[in-house]
């Protein structure tokens, strides 16, 4: 991995919202992505796809489960990216 591999939160909260169609600043760290945001199964696979293609990883849908708040999404890019 490169070093377009890095996480970034700032342009990581810019993509997430941009996805879930939301501006940035409603994407605080409690924010549900499901209850609070909107984002149905249809937005999680969208992402899910950004995410891979950004930082060519892997996101397997049991993964892609578990993402509640943005800080999930955090954790899991920085275990894929340091593993």
């Amino acid at each position: 991995m490169g070093a377009e591999s890095t996480l970034d939160r700032s342009e990581l909260r810019d993509m997430v919202a941009d996805t879930l169609d939301v501006e940035s600043s409603a994407l605080t760290d409690d924010a549900l992505l499901i209850e609070e945001l909107g984002a149905d199964s249809v937005i999680a696979l969208e992402l899910a796809v950004t995410l891979e293609q950004r930082y060519e990883i892997r996101i397997p849908e049991e993964e892609l489960i578990g993402l509640r708040t943005f800080p999930d999404i955090c954790a899991l890019l920085s275990r894929k990216l340091s593993g």
